[in-house]
């Protein structure tokens, strides 16, 4: 196909405009637009025109002309806890490469478990008037609550399921996922089962909730070793220590984190600790490296890269104002008894 001409005539900063792309293309602004945006009902020609004369010319949208335009932009903001956690960088990369397949940018932000932190990325990113939010949980200030209400802009929860009426989440059960794993070391015939977590965020929390529910008249308090500090190999490894010099009596642990358990694996591999000849580990979310540790970390596998994914889904259904069959999406997760258990 033949490069379209280059336009007569550019704005004074030399920017190459939406008007420019239409007259090359030969379509009118309106069509370019729409082309542009994916939306249907533009002729598969038209289409290849616009992207031949986009490509030529070097045009790249201007977001905020566009917001202005439509009053509302085709960014989306993604807020999530870390960035240094697997677990929340498999679910983001899975979630921008859905929603880029769809035309849609991604603004990410990252809250560091702080509601405050939140609730002002919220206003900063709300201002930019985005097509849509993808946040985590439900856990946040009632400020950020009103935002999120009166904003007007779709909004799917991620890693944590509730049913309401305007509620869109995806995720599973994390009190059920805590309750699974411990039901499955008493079912191995463990008695004395501590729990260990690190960061102690509501997802944790709730992992905790089910451990007591699953040990029901068993569960002893003083076998709950909770730790607000970041979770890492070194803290595990401490923890490992802190539990068994505190109870010495125990058989199992289970971690709210892979990083934690596997932490303390090697923690046991130093010390000449047998698992699980004298104490079992478990951990949570399978994250990588749990299957070659020496045993292999038995484990719950989350579904995080398909929660991206599937809540990109359910967002893209809301932009385009088409109805959602299922706003509450449980995706489950599997238990993976290895031999640290």
């Amino acid at each position: 196909m033949t490069q379209p001409p280059a336009p007569k005539r550019r704005r004074a900063t030399g920017r190459v405009t939406l008007q420019d792309v239409a007259v090359a293309a030969g379509v009118s602004p309106i069509t370019a637009s729409r082309a542009l945006r994916g939306e249907r009902g533009v002729a598969a020609d038209l289409v290849e025109r616009v992207q031949v004369a986009v490509r030529a010319l070097g045009y790249v949208p201007d977001p905020a002309a566009r917001a202005l335009a439509s009053a509302r932009s085709n960014q989306v903001v993604l807020l999530i806890p870390l960035l240094s956690n697997a677990l929340f960088v498999d679910l983001l990369d899975a979630a921008q490469r859905t929603l880029l397949s769809a035309g849609y940018q991604s603004m990410i932000g990252v809250t560091h478990y702080q509601p405050e932190e939140e609730e002002a990325l919220l206003r900063t990113y709300l201002m930019n008037r985005p097509a849509g939010l993808l946040v985590t949980g439900f856990d946040r200030t009632d400020a950020a609550r009103s935002l999120l209400m009166g904003s007007g802009v779709p909004c799917v929860h991620l890693m944590e399921n509730r049913q309401g009426s305007g509620l869109y989440s995806v995720g599973f059960s994390q009190e059920e996922a805590g309750r699974a794993m411990t039901q499955a070391l008493r079912d191995r015939g463990y008695r004395r089962i501590a729990f260990a977590a690190a960061q102690l965020d509501p997802r944790t929390l709730q992992r905790a909730t089910g451990y007591r529910a699953a040990l029901g008249a068993l569960h002893d308090p003083q076998l709950e070793f909770m730790d607000a500090a970041p979770s890492s190999f070194a803290l595990g490894a401490q923890m490992f220590d802190r539990v068994l010099a505190e109870a010495p009596d125990v058989d199992a642990i289970f971690f709210n984190n892979d990083d934690l358990a596997q932490g303390a694996l090697l923690q046991a591999l130093r010390r000449g600790i047998q698992v699980p000849g004298q104490v079992a580990i478990a951990g949570f979310n399978d994250l990588t490296g749990g299957e070659q540790m020496l045993p292999p970390l038995s484990t719950v596998r989350t579904p995080r890269g398909e929660i991206g994914l599937r809540a990109a889904e359910m967002l893209i259904t809301l932009m385009r104002g088409e109805a959602v069959e299922q706003p509450c999406v449980d995706l489950g997760f599997e238990l993976l008894m290895r031999g640290s258990c």
